[in-house]
């Protein structure tokens, strides 16, 4: 789940006036004297790092960096860097890449089978920071092969390695010489992209150039710059006075601009989730009854048509309804009538004001969301009015993630959850006990013995059929046992100014703004004629 750093006033103002000023109207277009090959998208959080050996970009589609492999718009996959899809051998255990030749580093230098083992290398360092590094843990060694190979050897047959090869790829004459924490590389990078990054302005902007020296065909984009406005009101007010070309917006706003007819909304599906953690630590919601009784008692349909306007699906586990994965029985409707009695067995009996108690504890907790998210608002208060009305008394409470974050612990966050490609990529590092605690890996610290083996199962096998019953079983496990209450799998929505042609969307995760969006080609753009 990323971080959504919340600045105050000053940061605001800054975002509004000193950005209005650089952006020059470019959603007008050349009419407004901005360059009709410059794109502002206004987006409402940044990158902490622009890093890969951070984590920065690791799911593909960075504007800076390429891959080995890169996601297609349908999410298969195909070359990037690689010449081909790897040679797969020894039953699975060693992938063996062929580097594509002539390509170079923004800065002119080659790359090399050396940067892509320095890359991988990083990562896996335990020194290195990156709270990803369980997503290779299948790797046992990465070593180059000549001139132009590298392979690849690992630990277990890991039947979705290759989607992992999206992974940026970082020059090591670059980086190689810093300390990957701390080192001025996280806001100066080097890559191979379609981009370059031409400035950034914390908390309010960030401009990138297209990279002269890039490998693939020149973008007819020339300058994007993804303009920082937290505040969702201000993304669309911006849009409509023309200072942004796009945005990503939440549904009762993408739907103030359906008639009109000089811009274009983008609907993309995603596995990104609304889900509240229920921490083990507290006495409360670390009951298991407590956590049966919610799951049963949401109102999911409800959340769909009335917080997301219907752009979006139920949520009944991380997989979503739609996914060939979902999980069969998992689908559940509410009801309050068993909520009820999950809680009466268990010896959480009803008080005066209606809230439930047992052994002098009420039956309350407090629900954090992130301060300025319209959309977890609602999810947040629309969870605890379905809460008690089965006696479970829940406050929710708005901080920023400077505050959230040491609270986690101990208190429900209204989360955020999601990744593609495979269901290892996202249920693993929410759900397995050996990441409890680790970050915003499972951040409820949720312990389930049973699905810690499914999940290893589905990690290390490479039948098809083997990982989906791996995968059933975490998600009946989940409906037995939940930890977290999944309330909605949100649809993310983009508002642009129709003057491109070749504008698509993916399957997103979670994360979206800088790669994900319709965005995620703009090297491909075409002005239309």
């Amino acid at each position: 789940m990323a971080r959504r750093r919340t600045r105050g006033a000053a940061a605001l103002a800054a975002a509004l006036g000193t950005a209005a000023a650089a952006c020059s109207a470019p959603g007008s277009g050349a009419e407004a004297g901005s360059p009709a090959d410059s794109v502002v998208i206004g987006v409402s959080s940044e990158p902490d790092t622009l890093s890969p050996l951070l984590g920065y970009g690791k799911d593909g589609n960075s504007k800076i960096f390429d891959g080995l492999l890169a996601h297609d718009a349908g999410l298969g996959l195909e070359p990037a860097l690689a010449a081909a899809l790897p040679e797969i051998t020894d039953g699975g255990l060693t992938y063996t890449y062929t580097l594509r030749q002539g390509v170079e580093f923004s800065d002119g230098e080659p790359l090399t089978p050396a940067d892509v083992v320095f890359t991988y290398r990083t990562v896996l360092d335990e020194k290195t920071n990156n709270t990803s590094r369980s997503e290779l843990n299948a790797v046992e060694d990465v070593r180059a092969a000549g001139d132009d190979k590298v392979v690849f050897r690992l630990k277990y047959p890991y039947a979705p390695f290759a989607g992992r090869t999206v992974l940026p790829i970082v020059p090591e004459h670059a980086a190689g010489g810093q300390d990957p924490n701390t080192g001025s590389f996280n806001t100066e990078p080097v890559g191979t992209g379609p981009y370059v990054l031409s400035s950034w302005r914390k908390g309010e902007k960030l401009t990138f150039k297209a990279n002269p020296r890039y490998w693939g065909a020149a973008p007819e984009v020339k300058t994007l710059t993804m303009a920082i406005v937290q505040d969702d009101d201000v993304r669309a007010t911006r849009l409509r006075s023309g200072d942004l070309d796009g945005a990503v917006l939440p549904p009762a706003l993408a739907a103030t601009f359906e008639d009109d007819g000089s811009r274009k909304t983008y609907t993309a599906t995603s596995y990104d989730s609304r889900t509240v953690t229920l921490p083990t630590a507290n006495e409360v919601t670390g009951d298991r009854a407590i956590r049966r009784a919610l799951d049963a008692a949401v109102d999911r349909e409800a959340m769909v048509d009335k917080i997301l306007d219907g752009a979006g699906r139920p949520a009944y586990g991380p997989i979503p309804v739609d996914d060939p994965w979902f999980g069969p029985g998992v689908r559940r409707e509410r009801d309050l009538g068993k909520a009820r009695t999950v809680l009466d067995d268990a010896g959480w009996k009803p008080g005066k004001d209606g809230i439930r108690a047992r052994d002098g504890r009420r039956a309350a907790f407090t629900l954090l969301y992130p301060s300025g998210d319209k959309v977890r608002q609602d999810h947040a208060l629309a969870y605890a009015s379905d809460a008690r009305k089965a006696g479970i008394d829940v406050t929710a409470e708005s901080a920023t993630w400077e505050v959230i974050e040491p609270r986690m612990k101990d208190d429900a966050v209204l989360a955020g959850f999601g990744s593609t490609g495979d269901p290892d990529y996202g249920l693993y590092t929410t759900l397995h006990s050996s990441l409890a605690g680790d970050g915003f890996n499972n951040m409820g610290r949720y312990d389930n013995p049973a699905v810690d083996k499914a999940l290893d199962t589905g990690r290390r096998v490479q039948d098809p059929l083997a990982r989906k019953a791996a995968y059933d079983t975490v998600q009946k496990e989940l409906v037995e046992d939940p930890g977290y209450t999944f309330l909605t799998h949100i649809d993310h929505l983009y508002v642009l100014a129709d003057r491109w042609e070749g504008l698509t969307t993916q399957t997103e995760p979670h994360e979206h703004g800088f790669a994900s969006g319709p965005w995620w080609n703009v090297e491909d753009w075409q002005p239309k004629e």
